[in-house]
Parts: C-alpha cells; structure tokens; sequence
C-alpha cells in the first residue's frame, strides 16, 4: 500500500481497511503498519500516518468527540500563561476521559451543555481547523473545572490570576468582560466569574 493514498486526518480504522481492499487480511496489515512506525495509534481503533501530524489541537478534537481544546493549554495558545502545557487539555458534555499516545497525554472534563456550549471558536491553521474554546472561556473553564477553588472575593480573584496563574495585567485587560458575565449565568462559579468582569473593568 502506497502511504501517500492516506489522508494526514485521524483515521478510524475501518477506513484504513478500505485503503487495503486487495489485502485478504487487512487487520493484520494494520497491525503491521503500527509495528513498523508508519500509522500511530492515538487511541484504540484510531491513528495517524506517523510524523505527518503535528497540530495537537486538531488531534484532540479528534480522539474524544464532541470536544473542544480549553484550560491550560488553550491559555497558553493565547499567550495568557507563562508555563508550558505538557497535557493537551480538552472540555467535553461525554464522561470525563484520559488518554496517552506517542504523541502526548489528553484530558477531556465534563462540562454540562447549557455552559459547554458557549465561548467556542473555529480556527484554522495551515489549512487545518479545530475547535478551542475563546479566551475568556478557557480561563473560566480553568476556574470552573478547579476543584475545591472558591474566590468570593474580588482581591482573592485577583490575587489567583496575577500570582497563581500569572496572567499579565494588561493581557487580562484585553479580556471581553461581557463574556464573563455571560458564563456566570450558567455555571457553579458565578460570582468568581463576575468579579473576573469586574477586574477587567476596573
């Protein structure tokens, strides 16, 4: 089989075994693709054509659908966090899910509908497009998502943006403050979320 005939997507495996229809066992081609490097597996009936893919935004929408790219990673995406994300953090409304490839580890959390379906954006690169979620959603997805985290108060709200996540003051100003208060009427953290509007209004 001629790899070029493969797309650079994530393919279900079903799809590859319709690129081998002259092979009489084209599960074992499979397997014997994945033990000589050509295709990686992302998750179990998954892969990719090895080294063809490198946007892993676009993977982890794949490998956990519906989902979208969002907490840390999406902040670093954006330039709002100075620490490299090692895990590719993702949202989704299906059960929490982990998972780890050659190419990184992937988060996916529960989100209800009604809160997951707001602040998500199409962005394409390279030709490529995948769904993350807005600034203003990944930093309160990061709050909302933090277990046992409760900031009532505007200085403590303050106090976990700027010495805890370290978001630059005036990269949290360019924050849309309406999109907070938007978020807050449908999430657990309301009032972590208002005060967020507030700071960036202040």
């Amino acid at each position: 089989m001629n790899l070029q005939n493969l797309p650079n997507v994530p393919l279900p495996i079903h799809v590859i075994e319709g690129f081998l229809e002259g092979y009489k066992a084209p599960l074992q081609k499979v397997q014997a693709m994945e033990a000589k490097g050509e295709i990686t597996r992302l998750k179990r009936g998954l892969f990719i054509k090895t080294g063809q893919l490198t946007n892993l935004a676009f993977v982890a929408n794949h490998i956990y659908c519906p989902s979208y790219v969002s907490r840390e990673y999406a902040l670093r995406h954006y330039g709002l966090i100075p620490e490299h994300a090692h895990t590719v953090t993702s949202v989704t409304v299906k059960r929490s899910q982990t998972f780890e490839n050659s190419l990184g580890r992937f988060t996916y959390d529960h989100l209800p509908l009604e809160y997951y379906r707001l602040g998500i954006e199409l962005v394409e690169e390279e030709g490529i497009s995948y769904l993350i979620a807005t600034p203003e959603k990944a930093l309160a997805d990061m709050i909302v998502l933090t277990s046992g985290l409760r900031l009532r108060y505007l200085k403590e709200t303050e106090s976990y943006l700027e010495d805890f996540l370290r978001i630059d003051r005036e990269e949290l100003q360019k924050l849309n403050p309406e999109r907070f208060e938007e978020l807050a009427q449908v999430s657990k953290k309301r009032d972590t979320l208002l005060n967020i509007a507030k700071i960036i209004r202040q």
